[in-house]
């Protein structure tokens, strides 16, 4: 085998351990997110992410204790203000963004990496991609 194909074959592996890591990632934090689930609320505010912005998220699974978001921000947009409940993230892809909470923050520079796991209140705020890459990212929002 040549060197290149070599390097090829040790690239590939290790692009696939980054999947699989942020895979299981996104199964621990869903674990987490329903065994701390107590009580059932909804999102109806007008201003729900998924009623302003729907063309960037999409729910991927919803229950009385969670909503799962998958969201796609594309590089050099900014989104309307909106709100999200509680939860956690996880970045599956890396990107730059800028965000604020509203109505008086001031805009916060967050630079993701793939695997990239955190926690949000919830909010009502604005973000922009302020990157060359679209952000790919599941947030677990709890309903109580």
């Amino acid at each position: 085998m040549t060197e290149n194909a070599k390097a090829a074959k040790m690239a590939k592996a290790v692009q696939m351990r980054k999947v699989a890591r942020t895979g299981f990632l996104v199964l621990v934090a869903l674990a987490i997110v329903l065994v701390w689930a107590r009580r059932s609320s909804s999102q109806t505010d007008d201003l729900d992410v998924l009623k302003v912005i729907p063309e960037n998220y999409k729910v991927i699974l919803e229950n009385q204790f969670v909503r799962v978001l998958e969201a796609h921000i594309p590089a050099g947009t900014e989104e309307k203000p909106h709100r999200h409940l509680k939860g956690v993230s996880v970045c599956l892809t890396e990107y730059t963004l800028e965000s604020r909470i509203l109505p008086d923050g001031q805009w916060v520079r967050n630079e993701r990496k793939v695997g990239t796991t955190y926690w949000s209140d919830a909010s009502l705020h604005q973000v922009r991609n302020i990157g060359t890459t679209t952000s790919h990212t599941i947030r677990i929002e709890l309903k109580y």
